[in-house]
């Protein structure tokens, strides 16, 4: 038996891979691959790796995770492979609050010194999306009224930020980093905000992995099992937007990893929700990683948007599983 098959031979893997690639990110920079012996011959390269390299690194293996934990928690929650962690309208709350932003800081130079930031606006607009879906199904008690009302929100927010940028197109420029994806500004501050959000996003869904486990055997049946799946709910749907949020808010728009990751777990090691939360974060924060690597070296001195490289890989996996399937392929 190959040992990855196992969820806990598999979870030792993916840390053992998330250790080398935070030490690759440590030799990867705009000038391509560098020897490890450069860095401590010269203090300049040091700071760099210390100020600018690492935090990278260290936050796109945190994004991922978050991703990959929000996209877990989306499919269990709405017992649905297609969902991912913009299902409820974050990511065009997210797009919509960074337009105002910039708009209002072009509008008047004194809102540049703002505290509230892109980022903190991109935060506030994933969470306020998913109040406002919440809202519109009147709770989370209907998966599918949820579902539609976050279809609904994620087009009028988006067309919403589409009208802004035609009315101010500066806007739409300043944009370009947040919509494609970026990891180049992580800093260690981004760091340690993401570590805390994912240490309670884990710490409130984690506990509830036999609700998820429940549903995917259907409503109904979860009810005779006795499952609270109110407030169970209500839980969920909080560590899922606080998850989104907090990676959306830091490297904006990072497509398919949350829908990626669980997919290649279950494919390598299916298990119940107990492992399953913990492993697709854990494969999120890999994926997201090793797309930040590509992107520095890829078209070195330049950097590649990371969400481009995330969309066409993770694509490509997803349609590569699907012709699989399709022709009879056991997975």
């Amino acid at each position: 038996m190959r040992p990855w098959r196992s969820p806990a031979g598999l979870a030792a893997l993916l840390v053992t891979l998330g250790l080398l690639g935070l030490m690759l990110g440590t030799l990867a920079g705009s000038s391509g691959w560098q020897p490890a012996r450069w860095l401590w011959d010269d203090t300049l390269a040091r700071q760099i790796v210390l100020d600018i390299r690492l935090p990278r690194s260290l936050g796109s293996w945190l994004a991922g995770a978050l991703l990959g934990l929000a996209g877990a928690l989306a499919q269990g929650l709405f017992r649905n492979p297609l969902a991912d962690p913009f299902l409820l309208g974050s990511a065009s709350g997210a797009t919509l609050a960074v337009c105002v932003w910039l708009s209002l800081v072009g509008a008047g130079a004194s809102l540049a010194q703002s505290p509230l930031g892109p980022t903190g606006a991109a935060f506030v607009g994933a969470l306020g999306a998913v109040l406002l879906t919440v809202a519109l199904s009147r709770g989370v008690q209907h998966t599918l009224r949820l579902l539609l009302a976050g279809v609904i929100v994620g087009v009028v927010l988006g067309a919403l930020s589409h009208w802004l940028s035609l009315l101010q197109p500066q806007v739409l420029q300043a944009m370009q980093g947040f919509m494609l994806g970026s990891t180049g500004l992580v800093g260690w501050p981004a760091c340690a905000a993401m570590a805390a959000a994912l240490a309670l996003c884990l710490l409130l869904a984690w506990p509830l992995a036999r609700v998820l486990d429940a549903l995917a055997l259907g409503e109904e049946t979860a009810r005779s099992l006795g499952m609270p799946l109110g407030w169970a709910r209500w839980l969920l749907i909080t560590a899922f937007a606080l998850a989104t949020g907090a990676a959306v808010a830091q490297v904006g728009l990072v497509a398919f990893v949350g829908l990626a990751a669980p997919h290649l777990v279950r494919s390598l090691s299916p298990a119940g929700y107990r492992w399953h939360l913990p492993l697709s974060a854990l494969t999120g924060a890999l994926l997201l990683l090793l797309a930040d690597l590509l992107a520095r070296v890829l078209m070195a001195p330049q950097d590649m948007p990371v969400g481009v490289l995330t969309a066409v890989l993770g694509g490509g996996y997803l349609l590569l599983r699907m012709s699989r399937l399709s022709g009879g392929v056991r997975s």
